[in-house]
């Protein structure tokens, strides 16, 4: 019998693909990556659902407006997935009070995280968005070891602060044996217009422009996509509405988008999306 704790994998009923969200620190906007990444699949004819898998600090509820909604259970007593901007949608902030703390130690958390795989009608999704916590925690490990995981995207800013942790979270995702199918390169730059004229549009750099390019390079990792800034995305976050409702045209919108149909067709090619 094999002692591979990553051979012993359940998958989750009626869902085809996994793909997980991580990022090697916070505040580079990888719960904002998954939400949009989430929809923008809907849009493109794919069964789509976000899992919330940080669960001390849940941030899906509030960046869909669903704070205040309870999920229900169906007759066989398996919690309903919230229903919003074409996904299911399920978060610790479903079902505790924003301001209560989760004061856990590791098996409550393991036992957490299964219970959102099995105690969870998701119904028949072609892919499941799990939108990880920040680092090189034991939230991973646990989804690696528990199912079948399609691949892993990972998000960063472009200055090294940012890449160092990021080198962290894509050694990670070897270490379990998730396939990482590339970096997705956020807050890239501001793209700065005063003139209204597009022929003078600058783009203006918010971080030193660190190695990350090199590194990808070297690696032979793809960069999926460069999503520039814009403080219409903190918006859509504070309103609760993603950037994909809120403003699908803008340059913004449009990165999410293109890295969706490379998700999309990465999954068509590997796996099995339909």
């Amino acid at each position: 019998m094999s002692s591979n704790p990553f051979d012993k994998k359940t998958p989750i009923p009626n869902v085809k693909n996994i793909i997980v969200v991580g990022s090697g620190k916070g505040g580079v906007g990888k719960s904002t990556v998954s939400l949009n990444l989430a929809v923008a699949l809907s849009k493109l004819d794919l069964k789509a659902g976000l899992l919330d898998a940080d669960l001390y600090g849940p941030s899906i509820p509030r960046l869909t407006g669903t704070i205040y909604l309870k999920p229900e259970l169906n007759k066989d007593n398996k919690l309903i997935p919230i229903r919003r901007y074409g996904i299911n949608l399920m978060s610790m902030g479903h079902l505790v009070e924003e301001e209560s703390p989760l004061v856990w130690r590791g098996p409550m958390l393991f036992k957490a995280i299964e219970q959102f795989f099995r105690d969870v009608h998701w119904g028949n999704l072609d892919v499941l968005v799990i939108d990880l916590p920040p680092g090189t925690g034991d939230v991973a490990l646990t989804i690696a070891q528990k199912v079948p995981v399609s691949g892993a995207i990972v998000v960063s800013t472009p200055q090294n602060l940012s890449l160092t942790d990021t080198k962290k979270a894509l050694n990670m995702f070897r270490q379990i044996e998730i396939p990482v199918i590339g970096v997705v390169e956020n807050m890239s730059y501001y793209l700065s217009d005063k003139s209204n004229k597009v022929d003078q549009e600058k783009k203006i750099e918010l971080f030193p422009r660190g190695q990350i390019d090199i590194y990808l390079k070297e690696k032979k990792i793809n960069k999926l996509a460069i999503i520039p800034f814009h403080p219409n995305v903190g918006l859509s976050c504070e309103a609760g509405v993603p950037l994909l409702e809120s403003q699908p045209d803008s340059e913004e919108g449009k990165a999410i988008l293109l890295l969706a149909e490379k998700v999309k067709s990465h999954l068509l090619k590997e796996f099995k999306a339909t």
